[in-house]
């Protein structure tokens, strides 16, 4: 299994840069974890859209999911879908089939923003669409993706990705210091984990982001072989990010980059 990083932004993209977005292959399986802004571009240097089985949205911020939309519309509108001659004649004749798996509530929200132009059902219309129950395990080819709650300001939900050889890779989404994502990770190969602030936040109640030592703490808790720091920009020396992560964890620990592949 190999995942590749298409972004890591926070809510504000680094320069030149996407937020949340994660390929994940096996085989002839790709599916996309998140799809937030800038990421679709991204997606196109590494796989053609049409081939990606599914994408599935850990929470609906727009960091998380804004890029549907231009997904959406390229499985809409794109020349190929149209059957005509001369529109990419090498790609698939017909209509993507790709899967949209969102958080429960997610319906209501997209409507809300693609509405504003009066398209209210893009998003739902342009894939195979559902929302996820989480306490279900989504069987993708040979992959199997489950889910754990995490507390964030609105409700978030870490992606677990288990490959045919028993590899497993924890996406932690956003979230405050919780015990929920320690359990859920536990023992897993790498934990890609948020780190984006420098200072927790003040008031301990109404937080929703982790420091890079709170990213580190996780992981050591959870006994994970590899920590990777995402959701995380590029104004924090990187340096500086792993030597606080490694205050709280003494195995491998990388800064997150596009174009980063993992191999689980």
């Amino acid at each position: 299994m190999e995942i590749t990083v298409l972004g890591k932004s926070p809510a504000w993209q680094d320069v030149g840069g996407a937020c949340s977005g994660y390929l994940v292959s096996e085989g002839d399986t790709k599916i996309l974890i998140d799809c937030g802004n800038g990421v679709f571009g991204k997606l196109r240097e590494h796989a053609d859209y049409a081939e990606i089985d599914a994408v599935v949205v850990s929470h609906m911020h727009a960091d998380h999911f804004f890029d549907l939309i231009p997904f959406a519309f390229a499985n809409s509108f794109a020349l190929r879908s149209s059957g005509l001659p001369g529109a990419v004649p090498s790609g698939p004749a017909e209509p993507s089939e790709t899967s949209l798996f969102s958080p429960p509530g997610s319906t209501e929200a997209f409507g809300m923003v693609t509405g504003v132009w009066g398209m209210p059902d893009l998003i739902p219309q342009s894939f195979d669409y559902r929302e996820y129950d989480p306490s279900e395990v989504l069987e993708l080819g040979p992959l199997k993706v489950s889910f754990q709650f995490v507390p964030h300001y609105i409700d978030a939900w870490a992606i677990a990705v288990t490959g045919s050889s028993g590899g497993r890779f924890v996406f932690g989404a956003d979230c405050r210091p919780n015990e929920e994502l320690v359990g859920f990770a536990e023992g897993a190969d790498v934990l890609l984990a948020e780190a984006t602030l420098l200072v927790p936040e003040p008031d301990p109640d109404d937080r929703g982001h982790l420091t890079p030592f709170e990213a580190g703490e996780h992981a050591r808790d959870a006994g994970v072989d590899r920590l990777v720091l995402t959701h995380i920009s590029d104004e924090v020396d990187p340096d500086w990010a792993t030597a606080s992560a490694a205050e709280a964890f003494a195995g491998r620990i990388d800064v997150a980059f596009e174009g980063m592949s993992l191999d689980v």
